[in-house]
């Protein structure tokens, strides 16, 4: 058996999901009792002589409502959808593992006087088991069993199959191990019958024995069952909630209307003054119900009151002033508004002097000019805070660095409407200053407040990088959060994207000479970060996507992002940054940056050169270590050679550069040469 606490749960859902009730679904004829164990009994149903009309009767059995006659619980009685809510027992049958049959098709009988059918509305035919096939049966049909053909009116079933206990899934049921399927209109009395659905249902049947020994068919209210695995092993004593639809249908009449009922007084039972008749949905006959503007019941003398409209706003709307009358309720604006408040809030009248519209005008423009005087004072406050805080007074006084106003730099880059490039530290956008001369802008993401602070000090410091093979910084923006640099720009753009191909992946032809020339002078600006600038400058992110190309394919070193962090005699940092195919394992493993981390980050780009491969290619290749494992092996060598350059004349030359590019990948770092010597030994 379910237990209580597993039936009290499914009382809740099937009321939930349930037609709405009316709260006025209480109402009995006086002196007659009016609830049974917290179900409300209200006329026609009633207990006891002359409380109910006939077939209505209600058994009060201790604290448990029943339809009279019959052993079926009665969960909810309701006027307002003229429905009952009660429990119905389910169709079963069983094998035992000699293939022996028990069944039950769970025939129920409640309708003696006609007054039920079963809602095709508000339930479902389910059928659980596997190998089975449930149907249900209605309404005896005599003349057509007692001529052979089909001994019920009605039927509808559905077939469910399952070859494991794991081929049915919880909260499905679409055929494997449970079916579902609607129910027709005019339903009574009726049974389901359980049936196999193979021919050797006995060989079927002993394969599911263990999981499935028994099969079920039964009605249930929509939205108040969920099949589950376990309900291949259903309690055969189960009960399901079933809504039956009811009406006055005097003597069982197969065509009865609310016009034939108005016809005879003795079978019209709308009785209140302030009631409407309405023909059944689901079979002959027809119900009753309060007009608008009245609750209670209908099928009483003076049962439909007046309803208070103005106390459920959510079912009577009202924007202004409600107030209740007799069948209906007035809903008026405020005074001094105007508008429709049974649709919307009211609006308030305007006032017709001229004088006075003319003061609120002038009221409102005042004070609209202020907001904009208090923005503008504030945004210039905050304009010359940024200035300030970003070393504006240290900078003005900077030769070669111009200092862009905001505004100027929407001019420039025409609002940032070219993207040059996206990466993790910001966007670069093409500009073009007075002279005609194009630009990049480059706007970081987000700065911590610490690069903020030394923000002037690294301007100043790349002021004074001044090499041809270096990207020069022409100014910078200070009256934003996070200032904003101008560079030179380089047309080519960024050796990577010769090499491997922009983003619609055409290569540019790149002879022998001219990728020597760019490592030869990558290197001497390189060296001269190290060792001739006024500061020694560490890159920290060597590598071809930050060598920039003019119209000439002349290299420009960029993008010293590591280099800010570490510029000021800083040799040791927790914050790692820099492309994983590149960076010195030194580095990656200590935190510790030193010239020689940029040399084996350029042996990396000397590798890319010669062989046009990126550092990882076709998947998850490593160019270092192939390059590696063929190093010494002249054929293998050659093999990761770009063919383009790949002469018989030049082979030798480029196994020098492979030289010197294993020498700058060595993993103890004073092993590596110096930027200088690789410079040098790039001169062949």
């Amino acid at each position: 058996m379910a237990s209580p606490l597993a039936a009290a749960l499914l009382l809740i859902i099937t009321l939930t999901s349930a037609p709405a009730v009316d709260v006025a679904d209480g109402q009995a004829l006086p002196g007659c009792q009016a609830t049974c164990g917290g179900v409300n009994i209200p006329y026609p149903f009633g207990i006891g002589a002359r409380c109910s009309r006939v077939g209505f009767e209600i058994a009060c059995n201790g604290s448990t409502p029943f339809l009279s006659g019959t052993g079926y619980k009665v969960l909810n009685l309701s006027l307002a959808t003229s429905g009952v809510l009660l429990e119905l027992p389910i169709a079963w049958t069983c094998y035992d593992r000699s293939g022996k049959q028990s069944y039950s098709e769970a025939p129920v009988s409640f309708n003696p006087q006609g007054v039920y059918r079963i809602s095709d509305a508000h339930n479902q035919l389910f059928v659980v088991g596997c190998d089975v096939t449930a149907y249900i049966q209605s309404r005896m049909d005599s003349r057509s069993s007692n001529a052979g053909g089909y001994a019920y009116e009605y039927y509808t079933g559905c077939v469910s199959y399952c070859t494991s206990a794991e081929s049915a899934k919880d909260g499905r049921c679409a055929g494997v191990g449970c079916c579902r399927v609607d129910i027709p209109p005019n339903l009574s009395d009726n049974s389901v019958g359980v049936d196999d659905d193979d021919e050797q249902s006995l060989v079927v049947r002993q394969m599911i024995y263990e999981f499935s020994s028994c099969s079920y068919g039964f009605l249930v209210a929509r939205n108040s069952y969920t099949f589950r695995r376990a309900d291949l092993k259903m309690d055969r004593n189960r009960t399901m909630p079933v809504w039956l639809d009811w009406a006055i249908r005097p003597n069982g009449s197969s065509a009865f209307t609310c016009s034939d009922a108005m016809k005879k007084s003795s079978y019209y039972e709308c009785k209140s003054q302030h009631s409407n008749c309405t023909n059944a949905a689901n079979g002959p006959g027809y119900t009753c119900s309060c007009s608008r503007g009245y609750e209670g019941n209908a099928y009483i003398v003076g049962g439909c009151t007046d309803v208070d409209e103005c106390l459920y706003p959510e079912k009577y709307p009202c924007h202004g002033v409600c107030r209740n009358t007799v069948g209906s309720y007035e809903c008026k604006c405020k005074r001094g508004s105007h508008g429709n408040p049974l649709k919307d809030t009211c609006e308030p009248n305007l006032p017709r002097s001229a004088l006075l519209t003319i003061g609120v005008v002038c009221g409102i423009s005042f004070i609209i000019i202020l907001v904009i005087l208090m923005v503008m004072v504030h945004h210039r406050r905050k304009l010359r805070e940024f200035f300030k805080r970003n070393g504006g007074p240290m900078l003005e006084n900077i030769n070669n660095i111009k200092i862009f106003t905001k505004e100027e730099l929407n001019q420039i880059t025409k609002n940032y409407s070219i993207v040059l490039g996206k990466g993790g530290f910001g966007e670069v956008y093409m500009g073009i200053v007075d002279n005609k001369q194009q630009v990049a802008v480059k706007r970081s993401i987000s700065v911590d407040e610490a690069r903020k602070k030394e923000f002037a000090n690294e301007v100043i410091i790349q002021s004074r990088i001044s090499h041809r093979n270096v990207v020069r910084l022409l100014g910078c923006c200070l009256e934003v959060d996070v200032p904003m640099l101008v560079y030179e720009f380089a047309p080519k753009g960024s050796l990577y994207d010769v090499l491997h191909g922009a983003k619609d992946n055409t290569k540019a032809s790149l002879p022998l000479g001219t990728r020597l020339d760019i490592a030869v002078e990558s290197a001497e600006a390189l060296s001269y970060m190290h060792s001739s600038a006024t500061q020694k400058i560490l890159h920290g992110d060597v590598k071809s996507g930050n060598i920039l190309l003019d119209e000439n394919f002349m290299p420009k070193v960029s993008d010293f992002g590591t280099s800010r962090l570490l510029s000021i005699e800083k040799k040791h940092t927790i914050l790692v940054i820099g492309d994983m195919n590149y960076i010195d394992p030194v580095y990656m493993k200590t935190g510790r940056l030193d010239e020689k981390s940029d040399v084996y980050s350029f042996g990396v780009v000397l590798l890319e050169l010669i062989t046009r491969k990126k550092p990882r290619y076709d998947g998850n290749n490593s160019l270092i270590i192939n390059f590696f494992k063929s190093y010494g092996s002249e054929d293998k060598t050659r093999k990761l050679f770009d063919e383009e350059i790949m002469s018989p004349e030049d082979i030798e030359f480029l196994q020098k550069v492979g030289s010197i590019a294993v020498a700058c990948l060595k993993e103890d770092m004073d092993d590596r040469p110096t930027m200088k010597q690789v410079a040098e030994h790039l001169q062949l």
